[in-house]
């Protein structure tokens, strides 16, 4: 793409905002040469690449890559047997430190909250290089520095140094104390000279004084002497300082010799960390621009909603809604200056350019841009001093290169077409380019002045007219794209309020053509019809946002009273899993001390430890009950039919009608006992109404004949399976059943891991675990209630 056009749209500026957000060093350098690309594939895979990074920051947190330094040169150096100094050491460490932290960052992200995959296969290029990035780091400190620690010999040779140099300091130290010296000495103090310890001495004790003279003042007054006292010391010194000299030689050796070793794998290093350092710097200025990642379609459409030119401040630019490509390939644009076309124009194509770049785009989300092979502009005041052009020369000259490069998948873009000569010449040689353009098959966007235009772009299939909101009221412009309404030059509206006298106006007027005023009639019709209908779009998403929070809240409400109903329907189920169970074993210590007794004593069991027994059954039983399982009567004088509930008046026990003796007798069921009983004994309670259930069931009736021991979900969606297994714990539960299957069957796993998150929530879950052998193995989930 031409590099003019990219100045013209000030590409260079984001460029320059994109460096600014890197934090490597080779990262900055990258987004330097940053460049859009006409590859459609590369350009959907640097986008998918941007949103990851972007999910990654928003998930995880920023990751500076500060650390990774230029180090090719300090590679090829270690390679051909050079000894790296210590700060090369360094930032070699600091560029090998960081393949660990891109690992660490993307290994602690779970694969299914954000699967990240092209982020993740850059990790996976990485190759472990933290180990050498230790061994450097213990060796040299931040400073530089080879530390003691580095080598034993090191550490030997430095204390030794530490402990001469603290006698050659106490030896000195006493020379200064020695009255005997004291007058001989310029100032009382030990300093260095060539590397060894010395004393200002005056020059005129020379002689009186001795040693070595290592230096003297500019004024030669003083001399800086080493006492022969301390000679042998300080040549001591010196041994041991190129000794220190040679050892941190040969470490600085042994670890360039480890950097040539794995020189291609940090070299690989660093072309992954600084590819994906530009990557994370694209999202930054995503987040900086408040941008999101635009969908990119083949159609040569561009469907922008909510765009903002990226470099005008949020509080002061107007957002404008754009479709091209589409309906019509090319958009007029009419209207006064300063009105906002140029910047509109500058918006579609820069945002065009970022996208193609990678980049997010300031604009709202399902925005949509296509790949064009270049982005042309004739934008602004292009005329050359140099070539002693006027305006009109400097664009069209423009203007032919333009027309020389354009193809099909090309989007071209004109500020002021025709402007800068006759308006009659310029108007008919606007409308010729414009013509080419889309003989050409463009995506066009122009501005212009021209009345001509507007009655082209009105009349010409695949162009339609668009202009620059102007308000009238306060004489400024509200930048806002109105497509469809070509521009009016509010030049007479203008001038009234400005206060010109009404006879001049009217004079203007008449100087008009038939067709100007109709033309000028038109637009304002227009636009007031879109100013009518974009307060009633205005109304209608207030409305709109009325109904949303009522929906909102009745949800709200709604979720709140299943969730009471819930809790309700929660604490009835253990309520009467209490009352079943307590009543279950009372009839079971009652049947088993009947059985008792009947083995001990038989001839002892009287019918009042029978009715003992029948009552303490009857105070067991449950007292909920379905009221329209039975159809009561309260009248006692009913006439008492076989199967009927009737009330044993002798020994004040219910039963149940079995026989009819004849002779006025029935034969009663109380318990377990079958008694024969006068009619007039039995007092009449209820009589069955015909069901297909069993009679005389209590509200909790096992139903363990309805409920299967197994729940079969496999072909169903995790959000269709988790309400029937719900249903299906209930019933299980209501049926007694201790422990059920689900069986969701093998599959991706997606659908076991769904049940098995839901059971973990789940109160009635007491455990669960996968099949074994001979179960299902991992195709079902065995649960165990509770």
């Amino acid at each position: 793409m031409d590099p003019n056009m990219h100045r013209t749209l000030e590409y260079e500026t984001i460029v320059h905002m994109l460096k600014e957000q890197a934090t490597s060093e080779t990262g900055q350098s990258l987004a330097e040469k940053m460049q859009p690309s006409a590859e459609e594939g590369h350009v959907q895979e640097m986008l998918r690449s941007t949103a990851e990074a972007m999910d990654l920051i928003r998930l995880k947190g920023d990751l500076s890559l500060e650390g990774v330094r230029d180090i090719h040169s300090a590679l090829r150096r270690a390679l051909i047997g050079s000894v790296l100094s210590p700060v090369d050491l360094l930032h070699v460490a600091g560029t090998a430190r960081a393949e660990k932290r891109v690992r660490s960052l993307l290994e602690g992200l779970d694969p299914e909250e954000a699967p990240l995959p092209i982020l993740r296969a850059m990790a996976e290029r990485l190759v472990e290089t933290r180990t050498l990035a230790e061994r450097i780091m213990a060796a040299i400190d931040e400073d530089g520095q080879v530390v003691d620690e580095a080598s034993a010999e090191l550490a030997r040779i430095r204390r030794n140094m530490v402990q001469l140099k603290g006698g050659i300091r106490s030896t000195l130290d006493g020379i200064i104390r020695d009255s005997k010296y004291q007058k001989m000495l310029q100032e009382p103090l030990v300093t260095q000279r060539n590397d060894r310890f010395v004393i200002p001495v005056k020059q005129e004790y020379r002689a009186a004084f001795g040693g070595i003279v290592h230096d003297q003042s500019a004024s030669g007054q003083t001399l800086f002497i080493e006492p022969q006292s301390v000679v042998n010391q300080n040549n001591r010194l010196r041994e041991l300082e190129i000794a220190e000299e040679r050892e941190v030689e040969r470490i600085l050796g042994e670890l360039t010799l480890a950097v040539g070793e794995q020189a291609e794998a940090l070299e690989n290093n660093l072309d992954v960390l600084t590819e994906l350092d530009l990557i994370l710097a694209k999202a930054r200025l995503g987040r900086r621009i408040k941008g999101v990642v635009p969908r990119v379609n083949e159609e040569r459409v561009i469907r922008l909603k909510n765009a903002r030119h990226p470099l005008i401040p949020a509080d002061k630019v107007v957002p404008i809604d754009v479709e091209l490509g589409q309906d019509y390939r090319a958009i007029v644009i009419t209207g006064p200056n300063t009105g906002g076309k140029t910047v509109t124009l500058k918006t579609i194509g820069l945002l065009t350019l970022m996208a193609q770049s990678g980049l997010p785009i300031p604009a709202e989300e399902e925005s949509e841009v296509s790949v064009f092979n270049g982005v042309f502009a004739d934008i602004g005041d292009e005329q050359s001093i140099e070539q002693n052009l006027s305006t009109f020369s400097g664009h069209l000259t423009n203007i032919i290169r333009i027309l020389e490069e354009i193809d099909e998948n090309s989007l071209v873009l004109f500020d002021e077409l025709g402007a800068g000569t006759d308006p009659t010449e310029g108007a008919a040689l606007a409308i010729a380019i414009l013509e080419r353009v889309l003989e050409k098959r463009c995506c066009l966007m122009a501005t212009t002045h021209y009345n001509e235009l507007k009655l082209y772009a009105h009349a010409r299939s695949g162009v339609i007219n668009a202009s620059m909101e102007f308000d009238v009221e306060t004489l400024s412009p509200t930048y806002r794209l109105m497509i469809g309404v070509p521009g009016r030059s509010n030049a007479f509206e203008i001038a009234e309020r400005l206060g010109l006298p009404q006879e001049i106006i009217e004079t203007a007027r008449t100087r008009l053509t038939g067709d100007e005023n109709r033309l000028e009639e038109m637009i304002g019709e227009l636009a007031a019809d879109r100013q009518k209908a974009r307060e009633e779009r205005e109304q209608a998403e207030a409305l709109q946002k009325e109904a949303a929070a009522l929906h909102q809240e009745m949800k709200e409400k709604l979720t709140t009273w299943e969730q009471e109903k819930e809790r309700i329907r929660e604490k009835a189920r253990r309520e009467a899993k209490q009352i079943v169970l307590r009543a279950k074993r009372e009839s079971e210590e009652v049947l088993g001390q009947l059985r008792q007794w009947a083995r001990e004593r038989p001839e002892e069991l009287k019918e009042h430890k029978l009715i003992e027994a029948k009552k303490r059954l009857d105070e067991a039983e449950p007292q909920t009950s379905w009221p329209k399982r039975i159809h009561r009567d309260r009248g006692s004088s009913r006439k008492v039919a076989v199967g009927d509930e009737v009330l044993v008046k002798t020994i004040g026990q219910k039963g149940q009608v079995i026989d009819d003796l004849g002779g006025g007798e029935l034969q009663v069921q109380v318990g377990l006992m079958k008694l024969k009983v006068n009619r007039k004994d039995l007092e009449w309670k209820s009589s069955p109404v015909p069901d297909d259930h069993s009679q005389g069931s209590t509200g909790y009736r096992r139903r363990s004949h309805h409920v299967r021991h197994e729940l079969d979900l496999r072909g169903k969606m995790v959000d269709e399976a988790l309400p029937e297994i719900d249903k299906y714990l209930d019933d299980a539960l209501l049926a007694g059943y201790d422990q059920v299957t689900l069986i969701h069957g093998k599959g991706t796993g997606a659908l076991r891991t769904g049940v098995q998150k839901f059971l973990d929530r789940h109160s009635r879950v007491h455990s669960y675990r996968s099949g074994g052998q001979g179960e299902g193995g991992l195709g079902v989930t065995v649960v165990t209630l509770k």
